[in-house]
């Protein structure tokens, strides 16, 4: 940030500044040439909110140069910060926790030196948050045993879409108030699943059922139709090949990253974009 305000100053040129999953929607929507305000799901492993907040699964109604964040995944616990982007057996300690089931975390990583220490600092409570999608993934691979330690970025969620053949949604494996989606049900039901493959299943399953009922709601109250999926979690298969699915099924129209990745190699278009209809915006 430093060097792009020196670099505006030495260049008098000015400097717009562009929210990380704002800028992802942005990317979509300028490769389909698309102007008019659109909803966006934003599916990723990490990018700073509004207030300096970890986001990463969010729901945004994109206006141009601006945005309104309509609704978030339930925030999870994120012990040790980006450490827990790496041992994803950190994020499913946070879910015990969160889930009322603290006493099981030194027993369950006792192959983790620092499994006791960590369950005595989730439970005062003093963990930083996160909205992010990929790091829904992380817990569920540390829940079920699939990648406690990650070798490389993105393992977890990549090994969980291998191991998916057919996914199924679980019975209220959500709930969704308000704009929130709570996943909790489902974690309940991967701490204490002995097939890491059916896990993966539910995983997608009811992610993509979550995710297009949390699509329809806002299409219906804001009257808009159209939909951006982006963010690095449309990387994932299972996602990109049943969810735009469903949400035709429902008459909305889902729009892809095409020529363009869906992930951080798309945010300087995306950044662009939004400068550009600022800027326009204020000429007007």
């Amino acid at each position: 940030t430093r060097l792009a305000e020196r670099l505006s100053d030495e260049l008098e040129l000015p400097l717009l500044q562009v929210q990380h999953h704002h800028a992802h929607a942005g990317a979509i929507l300028a490769e389909h040439r698309y102007d008019a305000p659109a909803l966006a799901i934003v599916l990723d492993g990490h990018g700073t909110g509004s207030s300096g907040e970890s986001w990463g699964g969010e729901l945004l109604l994109v206006n141009g140069g601006e945005f309104e964040r309509l609704g978030h995944f339930a925030p999870l616990a994120l012990p040790g910060g980006d450490h827990a982007a790496r041992e994803p057996w950190r994020m499913a300690a946070g879910v015990l926790q969160q889930l009322g089931r603290g006493e099981e975390i030194a027993r369950r990583f006792s192959d983790q030196p620092l499994a006791p220490a960590l369950a005595q600092l989730l439970s005062c409570g003093s963990t930083p948050v996160t909205t992010a999608a990929g790091r829904l993934f992380d817990a569920a691979a540390g829940l079920l045993g699939v990648c406690r330690r990650a070798s490389f970025e993105g393992e977890p969620p990549m090994l969980l879409e291998a191991l998916a053949q057919q996914p199924r949604a679980m019975p209220d494996g959500y709930s969704l108030g308000n704009g929130v989606l709570n996943f909790s049900p489902l974690l309940t039901s991967l701490a204490d699943c002995k097939d890491p493959a059916l896990g993966a299943d539910m995983l997608h399953g009811t992610l993509i059922e979550a995710l297009t009922e949390w699509a329809v709601q806002a299409a219906r109250s804001r009257g808009i139709d159209t939909i951006a999926l982006c963010g690095g979690c449309f990387l994932n298969a299972h996602l990109v090949r049943e969810l735009p699915k469903k949400l035709q099924k429902q008459g909305l129209r889902p729009l892809l990253a095409k020529a363009m990745p869906p992930n951080d190699g798309a945010i300087s278009l995306g950044q662009a974009w939004v400068a550009q209809r600022r800027v326009l915006a204020s000429m007007h």
